[in-house]
């Protein structure tokens, strides 16, 4: 079963949806980086229930009157990635935690590298939320809608970290 696609505006940039079937298989960002999220051939939807549902949901998570998704959702990638894809699942809405948090959490401390880049491959970007990974410092680290997209997403939920709040603010004031 080949993919299908529907395009969406939102307050970060225009999306992707992708759906498998029943089962929502990706949110691509605008500027997607090429080969970040690998997937087979697609074609745009006519209609799609799962698209309809997640494109519903998104514009409801934006409006700030949804903080959690009911989606089904299809990952692709390794054992390894869905494993720490589904950790980011378990991520409660209006909070961050660290990549070493999530490594821990899947049961391999020491794979926090490995962490990192499995977030950055993440395929359903916002409902699977990566942008709520940030350094054990509370800093911002790198995401594949950019990091101004991933401050969006953190001051929406209001867990944006207090040090780049003010700088934050700042740059969009």
């Amino acid at each position: 079963m080949n993919f299908t696609y529907r395009f969406i505006d939102s307050p970060v940039g225009q999306l992707k949806l992708v759906a498998k079937g029943p089962r929502l298989a990706a949110i691509l960002w605008e500027h997607e980086r090429p080969n970040r999220v690998l997937l087979g051939p697609m074609a745009e939807a006519e209609s799609s229930e799962i698209l309809d549902r997640a494109q519903q949901q998104l514009a409801e998570y934006f409006a700030g009157t949804r903080d959690r998704f009911e989606l089904d959702l299809e990952f692709h990638g390794t054992e390894f990635q869905k494993k720490v894809w589904h950790a980011l699942l378990t991520i409660p809405f209006g909070q961050t935690r660290s990549y070493l948090d999530i490594a821990t959490q899947i049961g391999n401390p020491a794979a926090v590298r490995a962490v990192g880049a499995a977030n950055g491959k993440n395929p359903i970007s916002i409902v699977a939320p990566c942008h709520r990974v940030i350094g054990s410092s509370g800093s911002l680290t790198g995401f594949a809608g950019g990091l101004e997209a991933k401050a969006l997403l953190l001051t929406l939920e209001g867990c944006l970290p207090r040090a780049l709040r003010q700088a934050v603010q700042a740059s969009l004031f």
